[in-house]
């Protein structure tokens, strides 16, 4: 077959084959399966064209088509990565601020309580003793008392995986609590949300009067970000949810309230990989007792950053951002 005629008879299928791969680069569902076969016949033809040496203009298209081809099969084969960088880097972020309203109205169900009760507990020693049981508050000493026994004591790393599935049980029950009480008309997500301002205020307001500030505040400083953050997500969705219930519109109450957990699901999950992250950094950072505060207190302030410059700047690039 001479270079002429096999141009002419396969030159159909490069045409296709091209068009195709234009296609998937920009993002338009592709067949797979025939995206694969077409890589197959023209990576056999291209070994023709080689071994029969013919011209460069013919060899170097056919080049050009299983390298475009190549990177684009393989670069799809990320195991879910780029779906998941975008989900973080875009859609969440950009959900949550579609839902600032939520956010905020959770934001000053948790902080005002937490900081009402932390002024209160400070200038008042009883105040603490009318939401928390004597032996709770003293319980909270024992940890963050000093000696051995206190937080941020050099432990094993056996000891700190046992403390990060822990600390991950530990947060994800409080951010499924603050979500999960929203089905009551939202009223739960608000009272689970006040309570646990009200008790994590009273908690540092007491252990800041006794003494005990220089263990807890290096301790819950730099995991803080991502936790407080998780568990006022977790709340906006459980308000969130709720507002279905309260205020179906034109739609029926089972499926506005079906609507508000779809619109609530990012939210969640917003929610959750801060808590992950809160979890960690607790098990692994926080308790470290060879990390000055001063060093804690400076990746803190990071952190807050991180978090705040996550929800309100990324994604904003346009529609095709990430």
């Amino acid at each position: 077959m001479t270079p002429t005629h096999f141009e002419e008879k396969y030159a159909p299928v490069w045409d296709a084959f091209a068009a195709q791969l234009a296609l998937a680069k920009l993002g338009q569902k592709a067949d797979g399966a025939l995206l694969a076969a077409h890589y197959r016949r023209v990576c056999e033809h291209l070994a023709l064209a080689q071994s029969r040496a013919y011209p460069i203009h013919l060899v170097e298209r056919l080049e050009a088509l299983t390298q475009e081809a190549h990177q684009l099969i393989y670069r799809r084969q990320d195991y879910g990565l780029r779906p998941l960088a975008r989900l973080l880097r875009v859609d969440l972020p950009r959900a949550v601020r579609a839902q600032g309203r939520f956010v905020l109205l959770a934001l000053l169900l948790f902080a005002l309580p937490l900081a009402l009760a932390y002024a209160l507990t400070l200038h008042s020693p009883d105040f603490a003793l009318r939401l928390l049981d004597a032996s709770q508050l003293r319980d909270y000493e024992a940890m963050y008392a000093d000696g051995k026994d206190a937080l941020g004591r050099v432990r094993g790393a056996d000891d700190d995986w046992q403390m990060f599935g822990f600390y991950i049980f530990n947060n994800i029950g409080i951010g499924f609590r603050c979500f999960g009480a929203g089905i009551l008309a939202g009223v739960g997500s608000a009272f689970v949300l006040l309570y646990n301002g009200l008790a994590i205020g009273v908690t540092l307001g007491h252990l800041q009067r006794v003494g005990l500030g220089h263990n807890l505040w290096p301790f819950v400083a730099t995991h803080s970000p991502f936790e407080l953050t998780g568990i006022v997500l977790s709340g906006a969705a459980g308000l969130r949810m709720g507002l279905g219930w309260l205020a179906p519109g034109r739609l029926g109450r089972l499926e506005a309230l079906r609507e508000s957990a779809r619109a609530a699901v990012p939210l969640i999950y917003a929610a959750f990989f801060l808590l992950l992250i809160a979890a960690a950094v607790e098990a692994f950072w926080s308790s470290a007792g060879w990390i000055t505060p001063a060093v804690k207190y400076g990746v803190a302030a990071v952190c807050w950053a991180l978090v705040l410059a996550w929800l309100g700047l990324m994604g904003r690039g346009g529609a095709h951002a990430g």
